[in-house]
């Protein structure tokens, strides 16, 4: 590039460098500065570790991310592969339904989680009227649980599906003509080839479900995970400074994994929030 071409290269970034620094540089160093501006100082964000409820409500966000994401994927790859290797009638509106999910809010899907396994809910009248306990778990883990995975599962079969298309079904011939059994072909053709994709998808759910704030809200009666721990903190205790630095200390777990992510599978791998 020639130095008379600077100028126009200026000119053309200079929209997008303001627009970065105003709605994420200058947002993010506010909150990281306030976040070490509190009573406790820079101490507020080693919290994470010195303070139980704080430490017990990062650990459960990460077990149920981690469960999600892993149901989530095995769901999803299952489904992709037979989606994209079978046709048949009404296969359209199947993909169409599987991927419905995405327009609806968490508050929405909260309470449908409600509508299924709440005090009033159908599994509970289904297990009352076949004799047994009235089941219900939409209150707990299990059912933030069964929220995240139903806005998961979109997210990740789509991407499964898009790295299906690009199998060479030529290599699993030849590998079952070589006498590889079904397990074999799926463990050293399959998955390695839509390994990229796994990754990737993977890291969005995780990421999702570690920062999902609406399904939480509408469930929370027993359950304490970190967007929860800061919301609690900012509205209930006014421990601004604390819900600055959980945030911080949220955004850096999420942004690790989205970054690893992106190493090992070698291509962009971005949030939805």
């Amino acid at each position: 590039m020639e130095r008379r071409d600077y100028p126009k290269l200026f000119v053309l970034i200079l929209p997008a460098a303001l627009v970065f620094a105003a709605f994420f540089i200058l947002p993010m160093a506010r909150l990281a500065v306030v976040g070490g501006t509190g009573e406790d100082g820079l101490a507020a964000y080693a919290s994470m570790v010195t303070t139980p409820r704080h430490f017990e409500s990062m650990v459960a966000t990460v077990l149920l991310s981690v469960g999600v994401t892993a149901a989530a994927l095995a769901i999803a790859t299952v489904a992709g592969l037979f989606l994209v290797r079978n046709r048949f009638p009404g296969r359209e509106t199947l993909v169409s339904l599987l991927t419905f999910p995405l327009a609806f809010p968490g508050v929405v899907i909260g309470f449908m989680v409600i509508l299924l396994a709440g005090r009033q809910g159908l599994v509970g009248t289904v297990t009352q009227a076949l004799g047994a306990d009235k089941l219900v778990f939409a209150y707990s883990m299990s059912g933030l649980f069964v929220g995240y995975l139903y806005f998961s599962i979109p997210r990740v079969i789509l991407t499964i599906m898009a790295a299906a298309e690009k199998l060479d079904p030529a290599l699993e011939e030849a590998a079952r003509s070589l006498g590889a059994s079904s397990w074999r072909v799926v463990r050293d053709v399959i998955l390695p080839a839509l390994k990229p994709g796994l990754i990737a998808s993977g890291a969005i759910c995780f990421a999702t479900s570690m920062g999902a704030f609406g399904t939480a809200f509408t469930l929370a009666t027993n359950i304490d995970v970190l967007p929860m721990t800061i919301y609690t903190e900012f509205t209930l205790n006014a421990n601004i400074a604390g819900a600055a630095s959980l945030s911080i200390i949220l955004g850096l777990v999420t942004w690790a994994a989205l970054f690893i992510a992106r190493s090992l599978s070698g291509s962009t791998v971005a949030a939805s929030g």
